[in-house]
């Protein structure tokens, strides 16, 4: 009994420590906000902002160097939406970057109150999406960095006249007569007992007010730039829209009445601000504290207004006034400066969204004839046959839509599949298949036909061999960040920003239709089911005869002619890591070519110079400088293209490499853009050849089956060196087993990819 004894008072106690903690005298807020005005001086849509960015680190750009970049990076959300939750919401990379764009927007913006509102189809996962964000602000709320506060007063009994013993022994009888006459209400009557017993009456804020916003308006600015020493914030504070609220909000007529009832009983403003306390905004979505979720199905509740008699009570009794302080305040307090939201706007939800209009509009509340401040972050789901409701215009002005679609890269739903069926799966897969499942199921949720793609590219059978002539493929490689290798340079250089934002923008109108998030779980569970038990890896040839034989009544819903260019794509890259793998090159020799190139074409033709960069004496003549460009640009090679290809070279050197990369800089030529250039282009054409001495070599394919077994012993050193060169890379480097290693390379042999792309 001892030990319960003493492991219960230990525990009280630690509650109690808890307690005294969470709640700061006014000073000990202010000085917090000296120390650290970046936690203090924000609203809820600062909090928001730094929410998503506690988990959302800085998105990865696959280009930093580019300069036609629209910043469409690669956001990891997987501890905002992944981690910790119980139904994980894969972002893909396009729903990723609108969020945090959302984010930045929210909080650099003016802040005026609006209505964020996520579309989507059934099955795109928003309701998950909406749960797991507010999941994760409740936790974020709760640590150190995400920690905001709201007013308590706490209103001495003595200072203000009641210390009149008989007084208050009467309002704890009545009290405790409540207790005992009434059921269900037992818990809250006797925390009213405790604290009148207190000499204090504690008179918490139900809308949840900035403490900040206590200070009077007039006082604000001067306030602030003698009690805040950071320079650097000061400037922001005083010239960024972000924090106009500040010097504009007022705190709610609850906290503005006994300011100014306190203000004329009171010597001092110092005695009014000694009752003015600051706790930790308890976030709490199950309470409706901060946070409130209405589904379609919640009745609306009866009582418009809301009060507490009991408090109410205290509150005349202690000022001796019944009207100057009226304790009302309506559901819309709970959220202030919290989030409200609405989980489809259907059945009794219509209601409560056309219910905002006047607060999201106007900011206010009307309760009674008290008006109520309603400064909160308003979300609502809604699927897109449901639009009808938002089209009036005085509140289209107020409304931004942020789409949730079928997910359209082809990373995030192999991320699905993943979660949905185990980690395990992959290894039943070939190096890239789950990839292409996932674009065939992709394929069904983009539009015909994109102007913007079309546009850029203009004939789309220039690249019959790697694309489909809607050019889908092309827009999922972009949509998942990746410029493809197979364009062509002049597409690669006219691939600018505006053409960029065109394909990206898009997206708005994509992923509505096809199949959906539910749809590809079922597909897919057929088909692993069908192939998993296979001696053979998954392979491309699967994923072919699943769609286009098998089911043919999926068949109707991919575009015409698209699991054949997929076919082609997949030839095409297994071809380059099988180049990839077999290829060993003498990277001194080839490191030296390029530095003598970039010196020597800054000479006349037929003259002798030393280069620089290498120190080999160099006869700069026209057959010289062909024999190098003909590595980077190819055998056949016209003269009319070396030339305009020895003009661009030229030009970057002389006005970027040399002037600012290598003189201003400091960077050595190997490390200089120009030089990265011209290695991939130099590498890239000696890989077009590495394959050609085993095309007709028997030997080869035989060597490649008997790999790792006795038979491999029996051909010469030559073939096992190559082999085993072969097999040994696309294991390291491309992530094949040794089985799958070997089926690729037999693949590519028999279907003679090196021959059909050369």
């Amino acid at each position: 009994m001892e030990n319960v004894s003493n492991a219960l008072s230990n525990l009280y106690k630690r509650i109690r420590e808890k307690d005294q903690q969470s709640v700061l005298t006014f000073n000990e807020y202010i000085n917090i906000a000296a120390d650290q005005p970046e936690l203090i001086f924000r609203n809820i849509f600062h909090h928001f902002h730094d929410m998503i960015h506690a988990y959302v680190s800085q998105g990865y750009n696959e280009y930093p160097d580019d300069p036609e970049s629209i910043h469409y990076v690669n956001y990891d959300t997987s501890r905002l939406f992944v981690e910790e939750s119980d139904h994980p919401f894969f972002a893909d990379r396009l729903f990723a970057n609108r969020l945090i764009a959302l984010a930045s927007s929210v909080y650099h913006g003016s802040q005026q109150n609006r209505i964020y509102i996520f579309e989507g189809p059934h099955g795109s996962g928003k309701s998950t999406f909406l749960n797991n964000l507010l999941m994760k602000f409740e936790k974020y709320s709760k640590t150190p960095e995400g920690t905001s506060y709201e007013i308590v007063w706490r209103l001495n009994k003595e200072r203000l006249g009641r210390s009149q013993e008989h007084e208050t022994h009467t309002i704890i009888n009545q009290l405790r007569s409540l207790v005992d006459n009434t059921h269900g209400a037992g818990n809250t009557a006797r925390d009213n007992i405790r604290l009148a017993e207190k000499n204090y009456l504690e008179v918490p804020c139900p809308s949840h007010d900035h403490p900040l916003l206590i200070i009077p308006k007039n006082n604000r600015r001067e306030m602030f730039d003698s009690l805040i020493k950071d320079e650097s914030f000061k400037k922001k504070l005083f010239n960024e829209k972000k924090y106009e609220w500040i010097f504009r909000d007022n705190p709610c007529t609850i906290c503005v009445s006994l300011y100014q009832t306190l203000l004329d009983k009171l010597e001092s403003p110092s005695e009014i601000f000694d009752m003015i306390f600051a706790r930790k905004y308890q976030f709490n979505r199950r309470l409706g504290e901060g946070i409130s979720v209405f589904n379609p199905g919640d009745k609306s509740a009866k009582a418009r207004v809301m009060t507490n008699q009991i408090l109410q009570t205290q509150l005349n009794a202690l000022l001796k006034d019944s009207n100057r302080v009226r304790y009302l305040y309506s559901r819309y307090a709970k959220t202030n400066n919290g989030i409200f939201a609405l989980m489809d706007i259907k059945s009794n939800n219509r209601e409560r969204f056309t219910n905002l209009h006047g607060i999201i509009s106007e900011g206010v509340h009307k309760v009674e004839d008290m008006e109520e401040n309603v400064n909160s972050l308003f979300l609502a789901l809604m699927n897109p046959e449901d639009s009808h409701m938002t089209d009036t215009q005085s509140f289209l002005d107020r409304i931004t839509y942020i789409k949730v679609p079928y997910v359209l890269d082809y990373n995030t739903e192999v991320k699905i599949y993943l979660n949905a069926f185990g980690e395990q799966i992959r290894k039943n897969f070939l190096p890239k298949i789950l990839e292409n499942f996932a674009r065939v199921i992709i394929a069904t949720r983009l539009k015909p036909r994109s102007e913007a793609l079309m546009e850029w590219i203009g004939i789309p059978e220039n690249y019959e061999l790697y694309c489909d002539n809607d050019l889908h493929l092309l827009k999922m490689e972009i949509y998942a960040g990746i410029i493809p290798g197979w364009l062509r340079e002049s597409d690669r250089k006219s691939f600018n920003a505006r053409r960029r934002k065109r394909i990206i923008a898009e997206s708005e109108y994509e992923g509505n239709s096809g199949f959906s998030g539910r749809d590809s779980l079922k597909i897919f569970n057929e088909f692993y089911d069908a192939y998993s038990n296979k001696d053979k890896l998954i392979n491309m040839g699967m994923v072919y005869n699943f769609f286009k034989k098998h089911h043919s009544n999926l068949v109707k819903f991919i575009p015409y002619g698209f699991l054949d260019s997929l076919v082609q794509l997949y030839d095409y890259d297994v071809l380059q890591e099988v180049k990839e793998a077999l290829y060993y090159y003498n990277e001194e020799r080839i490191s030296r070519d390029i530095q003598n190139y970039l010196y020597a074409i800054n000479f006349d033709i037929d003259v002798v110079e030393k280069c620089i960069y290498t120190g080999e004496t160099l006869e700069i003549t026209e057959n010289f400088l062909k024999s190098i460009e003909l590595r980077f640009l190819g055998v056949h090679a016209g003269d009319e293209q070396r030339e305009l290809f020895r003009k661009d070279i030229q030009g970057q050197y002389t006005s970027t490499t040399l002037t600012q990369e290598i003189m201003v800089e400091g960077k050595n030529i190997q490390n200089t853009r120009v030089y990265e250039a011209l290695h991939e282009r130099y590498v890239h054409n000696l890989k077009e050849k590495v394959l050609e001495p085993f095309l007709n070599n028997a030997n080869f394919r035989r060597a490649v089956k008997d790999y790792s077994t006795d038979s491999f012993k029996t051909y010469d050193r030559r073939i096992r060196e190559e082999v085993s060169f072969l097999i040994k890379n696309l294991v390291e480097k491309s992530g094949y087993t040794e089985q799958g290693a070997k089926e690729v390379c037999i693949y590519v042999i028999d279907n003679d990819l090196a021959r059909r792309f050369t």
